[in-house]
């Protein structure tokens, strides 16, 4: 129930990116130019999410290492691929990510595959290979335990 209670209010939260409030100077101090490249071609939206993923994820793991923080404020990228309607955004919000592969809309097989688009998109701009490799493994939890940490986090928000 608190997992679903968290996606209503992402989704909320994210009905208009001008409701958005990412911390995009704090995330540049844990980017690289290349990386901060990618991640300011995300919607606010996501950049607002990356960057509380990363800050709880940082605030009950201070050791964390700097690349996971990296991948935490990341992790979405992929989804820039594609621009949402309002409407789909809140729609493909609400598929859980396990049924995402099956369903034939547009929307949600960029949502299937923004892991992937993702890491593509890291590896194109020259990203550090541990933050590619947890952007595509951030829902895959049994892949890493950094990759788990990053899934558990996602998933509190």
């Amino acid at each position: 129930m608190g997992r679903m209670l968290g996606k209503l209010k992402r989704l909320a939260r994210s009905i208009t990116p001008h409701q958005a409030n990412p911390e995009d100077n704090w995330a540049s101090t844990l980017l690289t130019r290349e990386e901060f490249s990618v991640y300011i071609q995300m919607d606010p939206r996501d950049r607002e999410h990356g960057t509380r993923v990363a800050r709880t994820l940082q605030a009950d793991h201070p050791a964390a290492d700097p690349e996971l923080l990296a991948a935490a404020v990341l992790h979405d990228c992929g989804k820039s691929v594609r621009p949402y309607s309002v409407l789909e955004r809140v729609l493909v919000g609400l598929v859980p990510y396990r049924f995402s592969e099956h369903i034939p809309a547009e929307g949600v097989k960029v949502r299937f595959a923004h892991p992937e688009l993702g890491a593509e998109m890291l590896l194109q701009a020259g990203a550090r290979t541990a933050v590619i490799e947890l952007v595509r493994l951030h829902h895959h939890p049994e892949s890493n335990p950094r990759a788990a940490l990053l899934y558990q986090y996602d998933h509190l928000e």
